[in-house]
C-alpha cells in the first residue's frame, strides 16, 4: 500500500514502532479503516482492499492481537509529530475525558457496566455494557476551522472495581488513569509545558496535587465545587507543638459570590470557538482536603447573562492565570466531546468485534488515533485537493466529515486506482464521470 506523499512524513514518524512486515500491514489497515463506511472489523477492512491486501487474513488480525508493538510508543510517536509540526513552541493545551464504547459479547476482555454520559441526564442514568476509555487529546487550531480540534493521542482502558477485585489488581479511578497519561507526557517531552483541561471527574483534589507537584510544567483547569474548603497558607512555625497545616479559613466560593454586589464584566472565549460577554467573580486561595494538604488555586465564577448556560465555578492550579484565560481554556474542553461523536459517526467506533485482551486494548485506541491521522492528513493536503466540502447557510469552516471525505478522495485517486488498474484506469474516464465516481466513493455515509 503506497499512500499519497502528503501522509508520508507522519507514516515515517510512526514506522519505528513496528517491525517492517507489521508496518506494511498496519498501513494497509489504516487506509482501509479510512475508506470503509461500515463496521471496522478486520474482515470488513480486508473486504474493502480486496486483492491489494496481500497475504492471509490472519496475518492482518495478528497486527492487533499478537504483533510485537507498543500502543504507548505509538501514541507518544503521534504526540511527538503533533508537537514538532503543529505546535513547535509555547504551552500545549491538553484536554481529557472518557467515553463508553458499547461492545457485544460474553467473553470480551475488560467489558463492564458503565454509566453512559451521552444518554444520561441529571435526573436519569443510562447504563451500557462495554468499555470505558480515558482519552487524552491535544487541542490544535487549524486555519481552515472555526474552532480548535481535539486530536486524541493517548488512550487507556478503565477497569471496573469489580473486575479489579476479581483479578487482584489495584483499582484506579479515571482521574488516576489520566494522571498516569500526563506523567507519561511529562517524561517523554521534558522540554515542553502543558495545560490540562478536564471536567469535574478530572478536577479532583488528588489531580490538582499531582499537577501542582509538576508546576510550572503542568497546569490544571477544571470545575470546582462551590462549597470547596479554602484557607490561607499556614503561618510560620514557632517551634512549639505540631506545625499547622493550614491558616485562617476563607469564604467558600459560593459565599464569596453571594457577598459581591455586582460581577465584573468580561469578554471570554466560548464554546464553538466564538466569544461571549459574561459576568465573573474571582479570587485566590488554598484548596484543602483533610490528610491531603493544601493546593494553591485561582477560582472563577461565571454567569452567562444570556441564560443559555448555568452558573459555573472553575479553577486553575496556576494562581497567576487570569479569569478570562481560565474560562477560555475550559470552554475549549468541549471539543473532545465533538471528537467522540465524530469518531462514532465517521470512523466506526463501537463497531469493532475483537474480544481478546490484545485486540481490545489496540482496536479502539487505534480508531481514536485514526481521527488524528485524518486531521493531520487533511491539513497537509494542498488547497486544490481539499475539494468537496458540504456547504449550507451559516456554515463558516471545515468539519471533520469534510476532511475525511477529502482524505478518502485522495486515497482512492492516488493510491487505490493507480495500484489496482494502472495510472490510466480512471484518468481516461470523462471528467464528469470521474468526479461522480470519486465523490460517491469519498462519501462518509
Amino acid at each position: 500500500m503506497i499512500l499519497p506523499p502528503e501522509v508520508q512524513p507522519l507514516l515515517l514518524a510512526l514506522a519505528p514502532v513496528f517491525t517492517a512486515p507489521t508496518f506494511d500491514r498496519f498501513t494497509a489497515l489504516l487506509a482501509a479503516a479510512l475508506l470503509t463506511t461500515g463496521r471496522r472489523t478486520v474482515a470488513n477492512l480486508l473486504r474493502t482492499l480486496g486483492p491489494l491486501a496481500g497475504g492471509h487474513r490472519t496475518a492482518y488480525q495478528r497486527v492487533l492481537s499478537r504483533a510485537p508493538w507498543s500502543g504507548i510508543d505509538l501514541g507518544c510517536a503521534l504526540t511527538a509529530f503533533l508537537l514538532w509540526h503543529l505546535l513547535p513552541d509555547g504551552p500545549v493545551v491538553l484536554v481529557g475525558d472518557d467515553t463508553v464504547d458499547g461492545h457485544k459479547g460474553k467473553r470480551v476482555y475488560g467489558k463492564a457496566r458503565h454509566r453512559d454520559p451521552v444518554r444520561s441526564t441529571r435526573s436519569y442514568t443510562a447504563w451500557r455494557y462495554g468499555h470505558k476509555w480515558v482519552v487524552l487529546a491535544v487541542l490544535v487550531r487549524f486555519p481552515f476551522a472555526t474552532r480548535p480540534w481535539a486530536l486524541p493521542v493517548l488512550v487507556d482502558l478503565y477497569r471496573s472495581a469489580e473486575d479489579d477485585r476479581k483479578r487482584r489488581r489495584r483499582h484506579r479511578t479515571p482521574a488516576q488513569l489520566m494522571c498516569r497519561l500526563l506523567r507519561l507526557v511529562l517524561l517523554r517531552f521534558p522540554g515542553r509545558t502543558f495545560v490540562f483541561v478536564g471536567d469535574s471527574t478530572y478536577g479532583t483534589h488528588e489531580a490538582a496535587r499531582f499537577c501542582r507537584r509538576h508546576a510550572p510544567r503542568l497546569t490544571l483547569v477544571s470545575k470546582l465545587h462551590p462549597d470547596a474548603n479554602l484557607f490561607e497558607p499556614p503561618p510560620p512555625y514557632r517551634g512549639k507543638g505540631r506545625p499547622r497545616v493550614k491558616g485562617a479559613r476563607q469564604p467558600k466560593p459560593r459565599q464569596a459570590v453571594a457577598a459581591k454586589a455586582r460581577l465584573r464584566r468580561l469578554t471570554v472565549g466560548w464554546y464553538g470557538g466564538g466569544t461571549r460577554r459574561v459576568g465573573v467573580a474571582t479570587s485566590r486561595g488554598h484548596w484543602f482536603k483533610s490528610g491531603r494538604g493544601l493546593v494553591p488555586i485561582r477560582w472563577v465564577f461565571v454567569r452567562d447573562h444570556t441564560d443559555t448556560h448555568r452558573d459555573e465555578y472553575f479553577y486553575s492550579t496556576d494562581p497567576s492565570l487570569g479569569p478570562a484565560a481560565v474560562v477560555g481554556l475550559y470552554c475549549g474542553r468541549w471539543n473532545i466531546e465533538t471528537t467522540f461523536q465524530e469518531c462514532r459517526s465517521g470512523l466506526g467506533l463501537e463497531t469493532t468485534r475483537g474480544w481478546s485482551r490484545g485486540t481490545v486494548l489496540r482496536a479502539a485506541p487505534c480508531l481514536f488515533g485514526l481521527y488524528t491521522v485524518a486531521a493531520v492528513w487533511f491539513a497537509a493536503l494542498p488547497g486544490a485537493k481539499r475539494s468537496g466540502p458540504v456547504t449550507w447557510p451559516g456554515k463558516a469552516g471545515v468539519t471533520f466529515s469534510d476532511a475525511l471525505a477529502a482524505v478518502r478522495r485522495s486515497i482512492w485517486a492516488e493510491a487505490i486506482f493507480p495500484q489496482a488498474g494502472g495510472p490510466a484506469a480512471v484518468e481516461n474516464l470523462p471528467e464528469p464521470l470521474r468526479e461522480l465516481l470519486l465523490t460517491a466513493l469519498a462519501s462518509t455515509s
